[in-house]
């Protein structure tokens, strides 16, 4: 279904707003938070192929007051904030379509072609050529108002919205099980509504354990080799830093590089599909760890050390926009991992899911990463509502992390290289002194 409602009895009801124009949000649509009246503009300009022209700098403010000022602006900033076309039904009309789970990211090129009306151009060349041909393959970029090109799940949540997860569900509740699933069948089984009733005593699936189990062991857990420390008094430099977080980036890097080598499914795909997840994913996986299971090192051990590093007055003028969005929501996601204190099989189970995107472009088996991605979604569901009962919506909150890791980790691509001290400097120094607070 399209729209997903949920009365749910949260005093953070009345707190979520639409990440497009901050209006008050109705629940999760085409794949992010958002309100009815954005939710209805971006299905009407992908139905109806709109092509739009912005008067101004393309920059224009949303607001509720100023959203349909600028027509142009407001579809960008739905796909920049990653509504997913795919999420709309070929016909119009109402009943979602649910193949990608969550926001998208696509270039900045493929935003032009759409915003131009460039790639509804092709969709039409395309059927012109090849008449009914499938549309729904992964890597398909013809279709505009069908099925897009995909791209990597990613957004800017600030609000966890409970109903679009209830829907991913509900969508398989009564169909038949797929071969990946039957070891795991009661989920299937429950209520779209089953967290909004009291806590039940249940049991974790004995082939849940076997795998999230699976995926720990591949874990290097042991704390990071890196040296850290630093003399008092020492004033470290601009360029000693960077080497540092050079050197942490490295040995991150190969401990992912040899975690795949240990993933329980590493010999079901091809040597080219990892290659091409690990390229794209090794800074949401560096990221993901660094916040969770290494994140005592990281804000505390490096976060010594960069207190110790003085920027110039030139470094702070210079610092980019792009930068200060990065810092805002580093902080935010190190005090949402904090608050929910993630389990090193939670981490486990959420790095795969993340790695396991067939949205990916280059995949010689996307589908078959489908089926892993959601074999390990639904199993990290399973362990998280079995061992964290009363906290029924922590699982949503879990994988509402995944589309900001994701979305930093796209950014922070943007930040030129001499700004990383200073800004890891600000995000830990920040970090650790509002965790000492507490």
């Amino acid at each position: 279904m399209e729209t997903w409602e949920v009365s749910v009895p949260d005093d953070r009801a009345e707190q979520r707003t639409c990440l497009i124009c901050g209006d008050r949000a109705t629940g999760l649509h085409y794949g992010i938070i958002s309100c009815e009246g954005c939710k209805g503009f971006f299905k009407r300009s992908i139905c109806n192929k709109r092509v739009y022209r912005c008067s101004r700098d393309k920059n224009c403010v949303m607001s509720r007051k100023q959203r349909n000022r600028c027509q142009y602006c407001r579809l960008l900033k739905c796909l920049q904030m990653g509504m997913n076309r795919k999420a709309i039904r070929e016909d119009g009309m109402p009943g979602g379509r649910n193949k990608s789970i969550g926001p998208v990211q696509i270039s900045e090129e493929e935003i032009e072609r759409i915003m131009s009306g460039q790639e509804f151009e092709e969709e039409a060349n395309h059927w012109s050529n090849h008449g009914d041909s499938d549309h729904s393959s992964p890597g398909n970029r013809a279709s505009e108002s069908n099925q897009p090109s995909p791209g990597s799940t990613l957004s800017s949540s600030r609000s966890v919205e409970l109903n679009g997860f209830m829907a991913f569900r509900e969508q398989y509740v009564g169909m038949s099980v797929p071969p990946h699933y039957q070891y795991i069948p009661h989920l299937f089984s429950y209520s779209a509504h089953s967290p909004l009733l009291p806590p039940q005593a249940r049991s974790l699936d004995p082939q849940s354990y076997s795998l999230i189990h699976q995926l720990v062991s591949a874990e290097d857990l042991e704390p990071l080799g890196t040296p850290m420390l630093i003399e008092d008094g020492y004033a470290v430099t601009q360029a000693e830093l960077f080497a540092l977080l050079c050197r942490l980036a490295d040995e991150l890097l190969f401990r992912q590089i040899a975690w795949i080598k240990k993933l329980p499914f590493f010999c079901e795909l091809s040597i080219k599909d990892y290659t091409c997840l690990l390229s794209s994913t090794w800074q949401e996986l560096i990221l993901l760890s660094s916040l969770t299971v290494y994140s005592k090192q990281i804000f505390g051990e490096l976060a010594d050390v960069t207190a110790k590093y003085s920027p110039s007055d030139e470094e702070l003028h210079r610092f980019s926009d792009e930068g200060m969005e990065v810092i805002e929501r580093l902080i935010y996601l190190y005090h949402k991992f904090h608050q929910l204190k993630v389990s090193n099989e939670e981490y486990a189970c959420m790095k795969a899911i993340n790695f396991l995107n067939q949205d990916i472009r280059g995949l010689a088996s996307a589908s078959q990463l489908e089926q892993l991605n959601k074999r390990y979604w639904y199993i990290c569901q399973d362990f998280t509502e079995y061992k964290y009962t009363h906290q029924p919506n922590r699982f949503p909150d879990l994988m509402m992390c995944l589309p900001e890791i994701r979305y930093i980790a796209g950014k922070m691509v943007n930040v030129p290289l001499e700004q990383l001290p200073l800004l890891f400097k600000v995000v830990l120094h920040s970090c650790k002194t509002s965790a000492g607070k507490e």
